[in-house]
């Protein structure tokens, strides 16, 4: 199949060189540099039956508006871009009514997503020990640009599932002034280290213990080969999906 990647920092490139290995062909490359491939203006001189489907993972500012400019050509999208879910509804009423795909992931790793379900079995455990404080930390790479990550939101709105006393959560960076937490508040605290791929813990706090759990991710590999194995699944698709689709859960 032919992709259009839209984003070519590393994990665009991680993601094609994911692609040529499984066979498949580069349509065109887009970043903010344009170089090597297209660049945005250049967009439209693709033909609509050059591109079989886009792989976005470009920037939170840029992703909405790319997202809407595929879908509107008829090609399917697959996102891993994050930060930018305000504009979610939109772009769902977008994919209907032009009848399009849509595939959207905060996290493409098959052991997040198995991390997911885990945060989520451990927050059924939980409600009932309101004794225990529920907190979680991310640390990403320092060219990371939302905080916190797509990824430890949704942790915590796997939480606030199955935990009814939590309402919400809040983002404390790190070297920010912290504000009073009240008792229904998830606090989510982002570190930004080096090169680190990312690493997620979700932690609840008692008087007498701490039960954590963590996912570290080694590298951008796993990410990148569930971003190409959803572009293969989404092709001849209609709808709007997500890794449960794909896993088949």
């Amino acid at each position: 199949m032919n992709i259009l990647l839209l984003g070519y920092g590393k994990m665009g490139k991680a993601i094609e060189q994911i692609a040529l290995d499984r066979g498949h062909q580069i349509a065109g490359r887009v970043d903010r540099m344009a170089s090597p491939g297209v660049n945005h203006t250049d967009l439209a001189t693709l033909e609509a039956d050059a591109v079989d489907v886009v792989v976005e993972f470009s920037s939170p500012e840029s992703a909405a508006e790319n997202i809407k400019y595929c879908l509107e050509r008829g090609w399917p999208v697959v996102c891993g871009t994050t930060g930018w879910l305000n504009h979610r509804t939109e772009i769902e009423a977008i994919c209907q009514q032009k009848k399009g795909a849509f595939f959207y992931a905060s996290n493409y790793s098959i052991g997040v997503n198995l991390f997911f379900r885990l945060n989520k079995t451990l927050a059924k455990f939980m409600r009932n020990y309101p004794s225990y404080h529920v907190s979680m930390t991310e640390i990403h790479h320092t060219e990371k640009k939302d905080a916190p990550s797509g990824t430890a939101i949704t942790l915590a709105e796997g939480v606030m599932e199955h935990l009814p006393t939590k309402h919400r959560w809040i983002s404390n960076e790190a070297g920010q002034e912290q504000s009073p937490v009240g008792e229904d508040v998830i606090e989510i605290e982002s570190l930004r280290e080096g090169t680190v791929p990312g690493t997620h813990t979700v932690r609840y706090d008692s008087d007498v213990d701490q039960i954590e759990i963590t996912h570290t991710a080694h590298s951008r590999q796993g990410f990148a080969v569930g971003a190409v194995v959803a572009a293969e699944w989404i092709i001849g698709r209609e709808g709007i999906f997500g890794m449960d689709d794909l896993l088949g859960n």
